[in-house]
């Protein structure tokens, strides 16, 4: 997510299908309390996790 990409991409990188994917980022939005991936990284940056 951090880099820029899509489910789609990520999903072939890591070898998973775009369906988990999404419900990946859908919870990973969720538990920071963010609407969006550009805010889920710019608060993952503040927090110190990338």
């Amino acid at each position: 997510m951090a880099g820029g990409y899509s489910n789609r991409e990520i999903s072939v990188a890591m070898h998973k299908s775009e369906g988990t994917v999404k419900n990946q980022v859908s919870s990973i939005l969720e538990k920071l309390g963010v609407r969006d991936r550009t805010r889920a990284v710019l608060h993952a940056i503040n927090l110190g996790l990338l």
